[in-house]
């Protein structure tokens, strides 16, 4: 496993993303059993974990607190504010909420500093600058060692980065996602200096071939349920792109998991996707992505082939991506 910069950050080339342990695909996985996947990762070479308070809420970052308490000096913690847990619903980044909530995830996570802290889902109501100055405050009280944007457009990150540097932007992006390729988050990340990590890098269990239009997902359980994506029309219609990641993926000796992964790494050595399992066997097959090598030819020859196939279904609305589970929340 090599590194790579966020910024001035240096993480391993794959993170891990811990939400799917504990939250929002299927029923929370057995505590041991994430701390064993969690750890293992570690064994393996990762060094980059991503949670957030509302994962859960609150018991993922719990969960990898525990996990990591004790290799917390070998690794980098990426967690993520912006909502109100604690009464409505809905998104809060008001400065006095960040210095509030900063508390009790330090406290989850076991530690004594957040190497990454991540704005979760830009507040509308509340200046990007003020945010920044509240993270640039936590930096200096040494909270917070670095300041991340999630969901963030290319307009919202520079104001953000001239206040406080950004070490990170994390975003949906996958062979079946490149929405940042179009819309500028990715040049202005390159242009600023900026790490890249994309979420859902497999197109939230989507590209390993796995799902077909028998597959149903639990709504109480699995946020994938109310996600156009995965209806059952969908999931036949898009067939033909997993079909051709499937046979690609042969002709490079590697899963279409791996191919996914491999791709994304191919396409600039500032972005470190974050695939997350609760499975170790899953695990294995990830982090094996980075010994697929993709040639140019390769990588032009799966761009031509993608862009003749059109992806039915839409990203998540906003609602579905702020993964807030009402009738789930618990005290801190």
């Amino acid at each position: 496993m090599r590194t790579r910069k966020l910024g001035s950050l240096e993480v391993s080339e794959l993170g891990h993303g811990c939400m799917s342990i504990s939250a929002n695909y299927g029923p929370p996985a057995d505590r041991s059993q994430g701390i064993q996947v969690i750890r293992s990762a570690h064994e393996q070479g990762v060094t980059f974990f991503d949670t957030a308070e509302v994962y859960g809420p609150y018991t993922s970052e719990d969960l990898v607190g525990e996990a990591l308490a004790p290799i917390r000096d070998k690794v980098v913690i990426a967690t993520k504010f912006g909502f109100n847990l604690e009464g409505p619903p809905g998104l809060n980044s008001r400065p006095e909420h960040i210095k509030k909530v900063v508390e009790g995830s330090l406290k989850r996570l076991r530690t004594d500093r957040i190497d990454l802290y991540y704005q979760h889902r830009v507040d509308p109501s509340v200046p990007i600058e003020d945010v920044a100055g509240a993270i640039q405050q936590l930096i200096a009280e040494g909270k917070v060692l670095h300041f991340g944007l999630s969901e963030a457009s290319a307009q919202t990150i520079r104001r953000a980065h001239a206040v406080q540097p950004v070490a990170a932007v994390q975003t949906e992006y996958s062979l079946m996602e490149r929405d940042p390729e179009r819309n500028g988050v990715l040049a202005t990340c390159e242009e600023l200096g900026i790490g890249f990590v994309p979420w859902g890098p497999l197109g939230m269990g989507y590209l390993p071939g796995t799902l077909n239009a028998q597959t149903r997902f639990d709504p109480k359980t699995d946020l994938r349920s109310g996600f156009d994506r995965f209806s059952p029309e969908n999931l036949a219609a898009n067939a033909p792109f997993v079909d051709f990641l499937k046979d690609f993926a042969i002709q490079k000796h590697a899963t279409p998991a791996q191919l996914s992964l491999a791709w994304l790494l191919a396409q600039k050595p500032w972005i470190v996707p974050i695939p997350g399992t609760r499975r170790l066997n899953h695990l294995e097959e990830n982090l094996a992505a980075v010994r697929v090598q993709l040639t140019p030819a390769d990588l032009r020859e799966i761009h031509t082939a993608l862009s003749k196939l059109e992806v039915h279904g839409g990203r998540m609305n906003e609602m579905q991506m702020r993964v807030v589970d009402d009738e789930k929340r618990n005290t801190p």
